[in-house]
Order: structure tokens, then sequence, then C-alpha cells
């Protein structure tokens, strides 16, 4: 099956990586008979520790790594096809930019790369770089940024082309809890909005709050896959969440759960430390207290972070692409061929008017004296450049002797 009739957007047979050393004797399996089924408008995660075959998996669905074995369909096709990869936005683990340019400049660049036009990449930068907070350090040197800010940008291009299958590996790498927070949010709504994102981490939290299905990798081969709800759900315990009980209630729950057998435990539940730590930082924020960091303004509740997220990727897409078309000037340069050499001798040897200076006499035979002279000179100079050991003579007399070698 493939993306185009609504199966899926990722499929392996059999993928395999073994890596080995100069001779060829030590083998490493990084990849061992992967078989992966990721269906469109999924979030799918690829969890496992490190040199588990996370980022190889990557690599090799991308066109990057030829596989040892099997095969990788990529939206229907081949993930070395510039019309495949055109579609995919990619967040590697490490992100290779260029320090001189600044954070414009540099999504400007992605955008070149991937044809936009100058009116769409200005309306997806912008909106690129409020989202990842960056918008009042947009001039300043990557170079100079943090790994969290650098992070940032790095994201800003996965998306600046809005493709349909997004391949992140550790994109929360760096990242401070709000950041943290914002990128799972933002791959909510993108899964939302019809996108497929292959997520790989081995920040279990990070996937268990985003990802629809996970596959666990050791060793190159899969262990465990399934949803999220599937593989954490504990089958032997019962939750109870509920009002604060008083203590009578409490007491009539015990001798009623005893009396059957059961085993109870109450105690206050606990807020997740990242829900905690946003809420400090939010109260900050209403203080208005100055920092040098990014600049990320946290909504109260759920519902206005996801339209803040949504109204982000509404820029994203309101600018249509446009086919490049060709401008006169560059028709112009296209036809520009270049001259022959002997032009450049025609000029050496082409006569120039005589310019005559003011006070001095029009003299005939005193002017063809000179003008003869200076034809000597020219004669001499072509006859340098034309004697055989000069650069023309050279040049013809290999010719000469390629033809004498041809005729026989």
């Amino acid at each position: 099956m493939t993306a185009e009739n609504g199966q899926f957007v990722i499929e392996t047979f059999s993928l395999t990586k073994i890596f080995a050393d100069w001779w060829g004797r030590n083998r490493v399996v990084a990849v061992d008979n992967l078989n992966l089924k990721v269906r469109n408008n999924q979030v799918f995660g690829l969890l496992g520790p490190n040199g588990s075959g996370k980022t190889t998996i990557l690599k090799m669905l991308l066109g990057l790594l030829h596989p040892t074995k099997g095969r990788a369909v990529v939206l229907g096709g081949d993930g070395r096809d510039p019309k495949i990869t055109s579609q995919i936005g990619f967040l590697p683990e490490e992100s290779y930019l260029y320090p001189y340019l600044n954070a414009r400049e540099t999504l400007d660049f992605y955008g070149r790369l991937f044809g936009l036009n100058s009116r769409v990449r200005k309306a997806r930068i912008d909106a690129l770089l409020d989202m990842v907070g960056l918008a009042g350090m947009a001039n300043r040197p990557i170079g100079t940024f943090s790994k969290g800010m650098a992070r940032r940008i790095g994201l800003a291009q996965a998306l600046i082309n809005d493709p349909k299958l997004l391949i992140l590996d550790e994109p929360t790498s760096g990242l401070d809890p709000i950041g943290t927070r914002q990128i799972k949010d933002l791959i909510v709504e993108l899964a939302k909005r019809g996108k497929t994102v292959l997520l790989s981490s081995h920040l279990l939290a990070d996937a268990e709050e985003v990802c629809d299905r996970v596959t666990i990798l050791y060793g190159g081969l899969v262990q465990k896959e399934g949803s999220v709800e599937e593989l954490l759900e504990i089958k032997d315990k019962t939750q109870i969440t509920t009002n604060v009980l008083t203590d009578r209630t409490v007491e009539q729950i015990r001798r009623i759960v005893e009396k059957d057998g059961g085993e109870f435990e109450i105690r206050p539940p606990l807020q997740k430390l990242e829900a905690f730590f946003i809420d400090i930082v939010r109260q900050a924020q209403r203080q208005k207290r100055p920092t040098s960091g990014a600049i990320n303004r946290i909504e109260a509740t759920d519902a206005e972070r996801a339209t803040a997220v949504s109204n982000v990727l509404n820029k994203l897409v309101a600018a249509k692409i446009e086919p490049h078309k060709k401008t006169e000037q560059t028709e112009e340069i296209e036809t520009i061929q270049i001259k022959p050499d002997y032009d450049v001798l025609g000029k050496l040897t082409e006569e120039q008017p005589r310019c005559v200076g003011a006070g001095q006499e029009k003299n005939p035979d005193a002017s063809g004296a000179k003008i003869e002279k200076q034809n000597d000179v020219k004669k001499d100079m072509l006859d340098e450049l034309t004697k055989p050991e000069g650069f023309i003579g050279q040049r013809n007399s290999r010719a000469k002797k390629r033809e004498e070698k041809e005729n026989g």
C-alpha cells in the first residue's frame, strides 16, 4: 500500500543495515529485518536506548544510507527521489547550521532550496520565528546561539516547506521545559491537520504524551510494538480519581476493599513536574521579568495553547507556492555565449584612429611612418604568438600532428 491510497506513509520490508570495519571482519548489525508500517495521519515513535538503530533507520528512509538488505517505501516511492524529499521535513539529531548566517538568513536559505518564492518565504519565516520564540533574535548569527536555540531554528527549517511527512530525530534535545512543551503541542496539532510524524527519541515521557503508536528497539531488533495505551495499561490494578473524601468515606472504602481481599492505598495525586515548572514561569511572565533567552509566551489553558499553535500553522500554509517563472533578465543571461579567442587577436590588429593634439601640425608623412612602425610592432607580436614554440603555434602544431596520425 502507498500513501496515495490512504494506508501507509512509511513501509519497510526486511530492512537491514550491517556495518563492517575496513577489512570487513567486525560486523555490527545496526538494524535487523525491520518491518515497519506507519499509517497516514499518525504520530509514530521509535524508542530505544542509544545505539539501538533509531538514527540508522531514519537515514535509510531518507536515502542517506544504503540498506544492506531489504527496502523502504516513503510516501509511495523512494526516499531519494526529489519529488518525495520535497514533501519531507527532517530535523537531524545534531543541528548542522551555518554559524555566520543569522536566523532569518538560515530559514531563507532552506526556503530557496525548496524553490519557494520570496513572498512565501517571507510569510513562513516570520511565522516560524514567532513560533519558536526567536522573532526578537532574527538578526543574530546562529554561531552565537545556545544548543537549545539552535535546536529551535532546526525545527523551523524542517517546517519551512509545509511537509506531508515530518521526521524528527531527538526533537527536544537541548530544549528547556517550555520549548519541550511547545514542540509537543506542535506535533499534536500537526497530526490534527493530517500530517504524519515519525519521532525518534529516548525521552519516554515526551513520546508518551504525543505518540499514537510506538515501537521499542534494542540491538537493532523490534522488542515491542503497539499503541501507547495497550503497552502502558496495568491490567491487574484499578485507579479511582475523585474529589477530596472525608475520613468517614475513606474508612468505608477501606473496609469494602479489604473485605474483598484487595490492597488499599490512598494518597493525594501529584501533578507532573513539567506542569509545575511551566506554571512558575507563567507567573514570572505575568510580572514582566526580563530574560535574555528565547521569549515564549505561555498560554494559560490547553485550549489557548492549541489556538496559538493553530494560528502559526495557518500562517505557514496561507501563501500558496507558485511555479518558478523565467524573467527577462534570466533569459538574457542564458543567451550569452563565450566569444572565441580570435576576437582578441582582431582587436590587436585593427588600426586605431590617430589622435592629433591641439597645437600639433598635421604631417601626413610623419603620421604614415608612425602607423607603419606600429603595424610592424603588431606583426612582430602576431609572429611571436603563432610561431611553433608559441601558444597558438603549439596548438596548431599539435592539431597538425593529430591530423597526420589519423590520415596514416
